[in-house]
């Protein structure tokens, strides 16, 4: 996509995620008010254009920190989860104060990664955010960080932000952060100023690498985090925005095309990932690994093929049928990641196997796949084979 093509894509864009850190609502620890009421006054310029906006709000721990006296964000997980809930409470009525000077009213919608992985629960917040957005409600989404730990979170809102553009079919996410973009390479004190990138097509290893700093105190996510969500948003077609959102009017400039920051682009529309697929591939954590031989790995990744059992060299880990699985390639890459027909038990048992010997071996079948195409999605795979070519708006 060129850049031009990239900004129009942002321009035409009719609804739109906007992921708010931690940087740029508080300053060491204190509510900077005033970004609430620029980031209204732009949202609300947005809705004049008859353009549907999502908010996706960090803040909650540093406004609760705040609240209850503190000069960290909790120390301990239980603290951390305090601070949540005291801080969501202040967090939601900033924003609904601030909306409310223009007509606006919004929705707090708290969610948690183990609610989003089970598909009856991910189609269930899909409707709700359709619906809030149908009624002209702005919905404010944030983890529940009152509940999730480390092990079971997002672990950032740069990755929620992506998988929200996933639940509502947004076209162009912006993840407000208190840099500029993307930095060709990391910025070092005292010497010059680094280029930004300004369209970037594929994040590539040189991308990658170019990603780097620190995170704020309060903040969670850094570089790498947003590079992981835009090429989430990107796999569903969505036009992915990094920028300074300490600039003037930073949304509406980007939401008409204006070159600010870092625009990464949407994929091709025939390598979409339809939005099932998206939520295998970057909501679902996988439960365990299968080994699968190199004629197996270039029938996942050239042929689009399912994965039999003759394919398997070794299963890792305990899963049920159903579980998330990565498959890994003879060097430890992964190369897909599928809902298994069997468990892990039943995989090491027919490893290696023809598919007619799978019922003589355990007694019964659940079919010749271990997984099967239409549950599997392709993981970094080679451009003329990223899954099932589909549009986003698809289940």
């Amino acid at each position: 996509m060129s850049a031009t093509n990239a900004r129009h894509s942002a321009a035409v864009a009719r609804r739109i995620v906007v992921k708010i850190g931690s940087s740029i609502l508080t300053e060491d620890g204190r509510v900077r008010d005033r970004a609430f009421t620029d980031i209204a006054r732009q949202v609300a310029a947005l809705r004049e254009q008859k353009r549907e906006v999502v908010i996706v709000s960090s803040g909650a721990i540093a406004i609760g920190s705040r609240d209850l006296g503190w000069s960290h964000p909790g120390r301990s997980i239980p603290e951390k989860q305090a601070a949540a809930a005291v801080g969501q409470i202040g967090l939601v009525e900033l924003y609904r104060k601030r909306l409310a000077r223009y007509g606006i009213t919004v929705g707090q919608v708290l969610v948690t990664r183990a609610g989003l992985e089970e598909r009856e629960r991910f189609i269930n917040a899909r409707r709700t955010l359709t619906e809030l957005l149908r009624l002209g409600v702005v919905p404010i989404v944030n983890e529940n960080d009152t509940v999730a730990t480390d092990e079971i979170r997002f672990g950032d809102n740069d990755n929620l932000s992506a998988t929200v553009v996933n639940l509502v079919a947004a076209d162009l996410l912006v993840i407000a952060t208190d840099v500029d973009g993307l930095y060709r390479e990391t910025p070092v004190a005292g010497a010059p100023q680094p280029t930004l990138f300004d369209i970037v097509e594929k994040v590539t290893p040189d991308v990658k690498r170019a990603a780097g700093g620190a995170v704020s105190t309060f903040g969670r996510g850094g570089m790498a985090t947003k590079l992981e969500a835009a090429r989430a948003a990107s796999a569903c077609g969505a036009v992915t925005a990094l920028c300074n959102g300490r600039t003037h009017n930073a949304l509406l400039r980007v939401a008409t095309g204006e070159t600010l920051g870092t625009l990464f682009a949407a994929d091709a529309e025939e390598r979409r990932l339809a939005s099932r697929k998206h939520w295998l591939a970057f909501t679902r954590r996988t439960r365990g690994r299968i080994g699968v031989d190199p004629g197996a790995a270039r029938a996942l990744v050239e042929r689009g093929k399912s994965l039999l059992p003759a394919g398997i060299s070794h299963v890792e880990g305990n899963f049920q049928v159903g579980d998330p699985v990565a498959c890994i390639d003879t060097l430890g890459r992964e190369v897909a990641r599928g809902l298994v027909a069997y468990d892990a038990d039943a995989i090491r048992r027919i490893a290696g196997l023809a598919t007619r010997q799978i019922g003589q071996v355990l007694g019964y079948s659940n079919g010749s796949e271990v997984i099967h195409r239409n549950d599997l999605v392709l993981i970094e795979a080679p451009e003329r084979a990223r899954g099932e070519r589909t549009r986003k708006r698809s289940r």
